[in-house]
């Protein structure tokens, strides 16, 4: 039964992200917010809902693998839904029309994976009000994003979409919803991911029992996939909508979000530092999403390329990457 209650709880958290999407593009355009600041902090901060969830849910059943290897595990797969999409989408060449703003927030992302890492190695216990150094310094960091994002807002930085018509046709029906209902909308779905994630996080433990894979290999890609299923879905959701940059700020926000829920994650567990309480195993994790966000950053600087395979070559890479670090972590659990 564990499966299956796990499966009922992906199919609710895809259907609820669908709906995220497309009250966030509404949003996105009624506001005037554009879609790099949406899709970075709201709709990247809803469809990290299930990662909060679910790895909250961990610490209190008392499983920080599953807690520390969801976060880890869905920013891995993240970066790896992206190359994907893009690769489906390579006529379109979806990196050479996103705005180099997401630099910014790429930079940070790997700013804070490069902190996981040191932390996953040096593990320092030292804690201020139970949570740990290196929990704090994420926080700050964090916050000191939003402040940059605001900036950049504000300055009106952002290019202005292109419009591709290679791309599915605009959904006629977000012409229709009014800002009121589309925020209405966004908060229920929210609601409905935050449970759907927490069922996650609790099957996810039973099936870490039931199958003897480890506990970390399941947080890190099983439970980790399925988490991130609001994400992928919200991800061809704005990609249909021709909104590009809320397609790629939504899945570099969620990384960014994710690790700053590590530090959340740490304040609910009260017995140190939660990083020095985790496999080992985590730190091949992090080292994959360090490699990817790399790879991301460099496809999305470059103007142009030569061809169409010399294009497709960073997400190519990006795929062999995530494999090759899916079967690093599960010989290392």
């Amino acid at each position: 039964m564990a499966f299956v209650w796990f499966i009922l709880a992906a199919v609710v958290t895809i259907y609820a992200a669908m709906k995220l999407s497309t009250y966030a593009d509404v949003i996105s355009t009624k506001t005037g917010m554009g879609g790099l600041l949406v899709g970075t902090l709201l709709l990247a901060g809803a469809t990290s809902l299930p990662e909060v969830t679910t790895s909250f849910s961990a610490v209190w059943i008392g499983n920080n693998d599953i807690a520390i290897g969801n976060l880890l595990g869905s920013n891995l797969f993240n970066v790896f839904i992206l190359a994907c999409f893009d690769l489906y989408f390579r006529k379109k060449q979806l990196f050479l029309q996103a705005s180099n703003d997401h630099l910014y927030t790429a930079g940070i992302g790997m700013l804070l994976t490069l902190l996981i890492m040191v932390s996953l190695i040096i593990r320092i216990d030292y804690t201020i009000l139970g949570i740990g150094i290196d929990s704090l310094l994420i926080a700050a960091i964090y916050f000191a994003k939003i402040m940059i994002l605001g900036r950049l807002s504000k300055n009106k930085q952002t290019v202005t979409q292109v419009e591709d018509p290679l791309l599915a046709k605009v959904d006629s029906t977000k012409k229709t919803i009014s800002l009121r209902t589309a925020v209405l909308g966004f908060i229920i779905a929210a609601i409905v991911i935050m449970g759907a994630g927490t069922m996650l996080s609790i099957m996810g433990d039973r099936i870490a029992v039931l199958t003897g894979l480890g506990s970390s290999f399941i947080g890190s890609f099983l439970v980790a996939a399925a988490t991130s299923f609001p994400e992928a879905v919200s991800v061809l959701v704005a990609l249909r909508l021709k909104n590009i940059n809320l397609a790629i700020g939504s899945i570099l926000g969620s990384n960014i979000f994710n690790i700053f829920i590590i530090a959340g994650a740490d304040a609910i567990y009260r017995d140190g530092s939660i990083i020095t309480t985790v496999s080992t195993s985590h730190l091949t994790t992090a080292i994959g999403i360090f490699i990817l966000s790399g790879i991301l950053t460099f496809a999305i600087l470059r103007k142009k390329a030569a061809s169409g395979f010399n294009y497709m070559l960073p997400s190519i890479l990006a795929v062999v990457v995530y494999f090759v670090s899916s079967y690093l972590i599960f010989i290392n659990s």
